[in-house]
């Protein structure tokens, strides 16, 4: 389905989470469309899915893509609330002011939200796509993560200095021509120097015990999905594996699986194109009624 040109352009929309933190999304494609909700990684804003959105608003929907409560534009929570279940009572208040059950993409921790919302809450989700990531999360790996999150509170001197620490972290990048997505996802402090674009205190605390809590919550909540659902896992993540897709398929026998070659944990960034194709190609098979 073809899209007319202001559909094209985002749109900016401000949701109300938890205790009326403020959420900042971009919605593209028509109002009144099939709505899919984009949930992004730890450490990553909305712009993540930018692509992604544009593909589906080609496709006839409505992508809405939202910044985590600490992330991108949200607030910051003044109380250094990152608990999962405050997450989650954000993206279920997101829904409810939505119309219609949404299809919900989630990438790494906003996959798990998403997983956990479509048990919970299975009349405000209509499909539901994980995006590297399943109930078993490698320890290893997620530690991994987290290390590259601390590894520079001082930020970086310059967007160049920032991409060769990408680039060291995820080699199986592809290095992008233009630095305009660096620079959505740090901001400039007013010494000159480049920091990420989410709150710190995020990451504080034991981050095993709290990959560990939330890899319970996601392994009770596996079995309630009823809605049809896809895994699209990077072929090289380190957070993925595929003794944990199998035991995902045992809790969800109806489970759709894609393996996208070349990508790693942030599969919509290393290959967005066969992401896309894949999210596609899925909801061709499940189309709104």
């Amino acid at each position: 389905m073809n899209t007319t040109p202001s559909t094209q352009t985002p749109t900016t929309l401000a949701f109300h989470g938890k205790s009326q933190l403020i959420l900042q999304a971009d919605s593209l494609g028509a109002s009144d469309a099939p709505t899919a909700l984009l949930l992004h990684g730890g450490g990553q804003t909305r712009q993540s899915w930018q692509h992604t959105a544009k593909h589906l608003a080609e496709q006839g929907y409505r992508a809405i893509s939202i910044d985590l409560r600490g992330h991108g534009e949200s607030d910051w929570a003044s109380d250094g609330d990152y608990l999962f279940e405050s997450m989650l009572d954000d993206i279920e208040a997101c829904c409810e002011q939505i119309p219609g059950p949404a299809v919900l993409v989630g990438a790494s921790i906003g996959g798990a939200l998403s997983l956990l919302l479509a048990a919970r809450r299975p009349e405000l989700c209509r499909a539901l796509v994980l995006v590297d990531v399943s109930p078993t999360i490698e320890i290893t790996g997620a530690q991994g993560i987290v290390d590259f999150m601390r590894a520079h509170p001082e930020g970086f001197a310059s967007l160049d200095e920032a991409e060769l620490s990408i680039a060291k972290h995820n080699p199986s990048r592809q290095r992008q021509a233009s630095q305009s997505g660096l620079s959505r996802v740090l901001r400039k402090r007013a010494d000159g120097r480049w920091i990420w674009h989410w709150d710190p205190n995020f990451i504080a605390g034991d981050w095993q015990n709290k990959v560990l809590e939330l890899s319970n919550l996601m392994q009770a909540a596996a079995p309630k999905i009823k809605q049809p659902c896809l895994l699209i896992r990077g072929q090289l993540s380190t957070i993925v594996s595929m003794e944990s897709v199998d035991e995902l398929k045992r809790d969800i026998p109806h489970l759709n699986f894609v393996d996208i070659a070349g990508a790693g944990h942030m599969v919509a960034g290393d290959r967005n194109d066969m992401a896309s194709r894949a999210l596609i190609d899925f909801l061709s098979e499940h189309p709104s009624k």
